[in-house]
């Protein structure tokens, strides 16, 4: 075009940089800012298309400063600016995370007399829903309709219904979707998606069955993603069958599934254990073109290890190298979490020094399963050593993390240094649950403390920590080794109040104490009488 004499005109440059900033899905906006200087050199004048082009190229990069520089060159080479102009400079403000400065603007537009756009509005909502201002949404769209402007379309109405999904306002969401059917605005597929989702959400099922009929009687095809995401709801509510159901009947109306809809499925049945179908799923997947990629090996390698088929999991990792996937951190995790469990720390640690060797950054999950294992197989002393390392790599450990610590050590029978863990967690910001209580209660029953025992059960309640089943469970069977049978009976009467129940164990215990002879009649006698024997 440079080339050509006479040279083409602004309009024809224009077109080549439009179509340009189109393509996708990486527009090459600096590229079209570099040739865009070259007009300049070849004597061209910019006109008002081409300058509201650089000016989105800008903002598309996040230099919104230097799209108000073109509103500038605008005014001084003599244009009006236009809506395009200031939606150029709106968007860009919210394609930057600026969104406090683009209602602003919107402002200066109807102060300016010009005529916002359906483009306008439409990039209003999407800053107003991303940035979680739900109430802004709704208050824009009574205001547009006011102005008169223009009337809300599907796109709009099903933005502010999708945030408000999000944000599991489903009941505003359901007056929105009723609003605009009031007003003769018909739903499309990702309208009922997102709701149906929104209700998936809060374990609607049955709501969100209802929806998808609504949507079929109303000739609306359902898309990959809504079939995906019933076969993922199906699956996580253990409903496989009813989910391979649905996965049959998507690829009978010619939808082929993607890796989403595979992953979903067979995530599904390595949950529940069923692995042989897992596997025949895999085949299809790879028969049907659809390549496995990290996610569906790690729910394999998942499903293997809870079913102990660890050496399985360990040939699906080398399958994944073969292919030229690389294993991610949940890879690791679940084979180390595994091996850990099966007593094979080994073989655990050197695949933590591998995940390293990949740059791979262990988190609070890979050095939770290590203690674990340490602590299991009495290695009390590195698991503190190990501890003390966690500290040192900007991992926080976690709750969870020195609750396995302080578990180790009351297993070990080393309650005082245990307590002193449990004593520092509010120190380190942590606030103890009722697992951590639960431990140290454990700890104090075991040492015959049950006075000690029996003040933190006191202190957690004092604490807004509400003891639970297995709290009762473990002192009472405190009590019941120090043959206190009278204090453990109360403590029974305390759980039944509460709606809780005695364990197999503890009830076995109770009644082992009726032909015991050690036990003296006057408890025997208040053993039957409690449980009517």
């Amino acid at each position: 075009m440079k080339l050509i004499r006479p040279l083409p005109g602004i309009i024809d440059f224009n077109m080549l940089f439009s179509s340009m900033s189109k393509i996708k899905p990486h527009p090459p906006f600096s590229t079209v800012i570099s040739l865009y200087r070259q007009l300049f050199f070849l004597g061209l004048r910019p006109d008002l298309y081409s300058l509201n082009i650089l000016a989105n190229c800008y903002c598309r990069l996040n230099f919104v400063d230097l799209g108000f520089s073109v509103l500038a060159n605008i005014i001084k080479l003599g244009f009006q600016p236009d809506i395009v102009t200031f939606t150029t400079l709106i968007n860009g403000f919210i394609h930057s995370n600026q969104f406090e400065k683009a209602v602003p603007l919107l402002d200066k537009i109807l102060k300016l007399g010009l005529q916002p756009t359906l483009v306008t509005y439409g990039s209003m909502f999407k800053g107003l829903c991303r940035s979680g201002d739900n109430a802004g949404a709704l208050k824009l769209l009574i205001n547009m309709e006011s102005y008169g402007h223009f009337m809300p379309n599907v796109v709009i109405y099903s933005t502010i219904i999708d945030s408000l999904c999000k944000d599991q306002l489903l009941p505003q969401a359901l007056l929105l979707f009723k609003e605009m059917k009031v007003k003769g605005i018909s739903p499309d597929v990702f309208t009922y998606t997102t709701l149906i989702r929104g209700m998936l959400t809060l374990g609607q099922q049955k709501e969100a069955q209802q929806m998808l009929t609504e949507m079929l009687r109303n000739n609306i095809t359902p898309d990959i993603q809504t079939y995906s995401m019933l076969i993922d709801m199906y699956c996580k509510d253990g409903k496989v069958g009813e989910a391979w159901d649905i996965f049959e009947y998507m690829t009978k109306t010619d939808l082929a599934p993607n890796i989403i809809t595979y992953s979903a499925l067979l995530d599904g049945y390595c949950l529940h254990g069923e692995m042989d179908e897992a596997e025949k799923l895999m085949d299809l997947m790879v028969e049907n073109g659809c390549k496995p990629n990290v996610v569906t090996y790690n729910s394999l390698i998942n499903g293997y290890c809870k079913s102990k088929k660890i050496d399985k999991a360990l040939g699906l990792l080398q399958e994944m190298h073969f292919n030229g996937l690389a294993p991610n951190v949940i890879t690791y995790n679940t084979l180390i979490d595994a091996l850990c469990k099966d007593n094979q720390l080994k073989l655990a640690h050197q695949f933590f020094k591998e995940m390293e060797a990949h740059g791979l950054k262990p988190d609070v999950i890979t050095w939770n399963s290590l203690l674990d294992g340490m602590c299991k197989n009495a290695q009390i002393d590195e698991a503190i050593a190990t501890m003390k390392e966690i500290e040192t790599t900007g991992v926080v450990p976690d709750t969870f993390t020195y609750c396995i610590l302080m578990d180790g050590l009351c297993e070990a029978k080393r309650l005082t240094e245990a307590v002193d863990i449990f004593t520092s967690l509010p120190a380190k910001c942590l606030q103890p649950d009722v697992f951590s209580y639960n431990i140290i209660v454990k700890g104090y029953c075991k040492e015959g403390l049950l006075d000690e025992a029996t003040k933190l059960v006191k202190e957690m309640e004092d604490n807004g920590c509400s003891p639970d089943e297995c709290t009762y469970n473990t002192i009472i069977k405190g009590y019941l080794y120090g043959k206190d049978i009278s204090k453990a009976l109360e403590l029974v009467s305390t759980m039944r109040i509460k709606g809780f129940a005695a364990d197999a164990y503890a009830a076995s215990l109770f009644l082992s104490f009726i032909t015991d002879h050690a036990v003296s009649d006057s408890d025997k006698a208040l053993l039957r009488k409690y449980f009517e024997i």
